[in-house]
């Protein structure tokens, strides 16, 4: 449904430059924008790209001059105006509540009758599942696990019995919360020979409210007592987090991350993609570790690091440039080896 300008400027706080009455019928980029689009303008180094659009409306910081032909809505953050207006437009469509045909309640289950399940889901005995929770095609909560309200699990998620989920909380298609942790006690003298003993896993995991987890990311139960993934933290596809992780509140962890048993993440941590976090450390409050980095001791409060294993964010940088003269510097000191070498021959009488 078009919306006014005016309408949409004053959504997001914002103080315009143009015509309050202007239809806008959606959203784009700034280079695939059209008439009746709005994008968003937040970073300097997209400069051309702004100055070429041909959108309607651009979200833009306070700093930024009128430009012709462009209705202008001047906001604190671009970046979050553009995505208040993407959920006012797209705003995620809810199936009318109640159980379908297909899904399976057991009957010492609670589901709330706001809930939603879609065929192929099932709670198991004991679950319980809070109003206005989506559950899509395949999703399972088990025994005893208790998802709550404003939820949405979307096809083939897992939470394992016992384990709890809070309010708001989306877990994107194959994710697994519960699943063992990985623990083993090595028996040289098990029945049939050496092995891996395998050690029950019998704690939980409790996620907070307003947390998202991403496709395929796995957060394992603790052995014992919980694995804590704290309120508003975000997870990407594909990251692991091990038996024992506590993960703070607002902390940002990007695909393929991994985060070792009983390691902390503090609140407001952002780790990168790719990067690897041993386990019984500690990364402290808003610190932040860069793409592909190996994370082998404390990371200290608010501190930036890099690398593998990682080190502060500086260091890391003069190492890496200092890797790519390492071929010049290297027949640098072979030249200059041949030259003492030379100079202590011609020393001996």
């Amino acid at each position: 449904m078009p919306r006014q300008l005016g309408e949409l400027a004053a959504h997001v706080g914002g103080e315009l430059l143009g015509d309050p009455s202007q239809l806008i019928h959606g959203l784009n980029g700034l280079e695939e924008a059209g008439p009746g689009d709005v994008s968003f303008y937040g970073n300097p180094r997209y400069r051309r790209q702004f100055e070429a659009t041909r959108a309607s409306a651009v979200l833009v910081g306070a700093d930024v001059p009128p430009r012709e032909g462009v209705a202008l809505v001047r906001v604190a953050n671009p970046h979050l105006a553009y995505a208040k207006l993407l959920r006012l437009f797209h705003a995620p469509a809810r199936p009318a509540a109640g159980v379908r045909p297909g899904a399976w309640v057991h009957p010492e289950a609670t589901v709330h009758p706001e809930a939603v399940l879609l065929p192929g889901a099932s709670v198991d005995r004991g679950g319980r599942v809070g109003a206005r929770t989506v559950l899509y095609p395949g999703a399972y909560v088990g025994e005893q696990a208790e998802v709550g309200e404003d939820c949405v699990l979307y096809p083939n998620v897992t939470v394992r019995e016992r384990c709890i989920v809070g309010a708001r909380v989306i877990l994107h298609a194959s994710s697994v919360v519960g699943a063992d942790g990985f623990g083993f006690a090595f028996n040289p003298e098990g029945e049939a020979g050496p092995e891996h003993f395998k050690i029950p896993q019998v704690g939980i995991v409790r996620i907070e409210d307003d947390v998202e987890v991403g496709a395929c990311t796995c957060i394992d139960r603790a052995t014992v007592g919980e694995t804590v993934v704290g309120r508003g933290a975000k997870l990407d596809n594909l990251v692991q987090i091990a038996h024992n992780v506590r993960v703070g509140p607002l902390s940002l962890i990007c695909a393929q991350a991994g985060v070792s048993g009983s390691a902390e993440v503090g609140t407001g941590v952002v780790l990168a993609g790719q990067v690897g976090v041993v386990g019984h450390i500690r990364v402290g409050d808003l610190a932040k570790v860069g793409a592909q980095s190996g994370v082998a001791h404390d990371v200290p409060d608010g501190q930036v690091v890099s690398g593998s294993p990682a080190v502060p964010h500086r260091e890391w940088l003069r190492a890496s440039a200092a890797a790519g003269q390492m071929a010049d510097l290297l027949k640098e000191v072979r030249a200059l080896r041949r030259r003492v070498e030379t100079l202590e021959k011609e020393k001996v009488p």
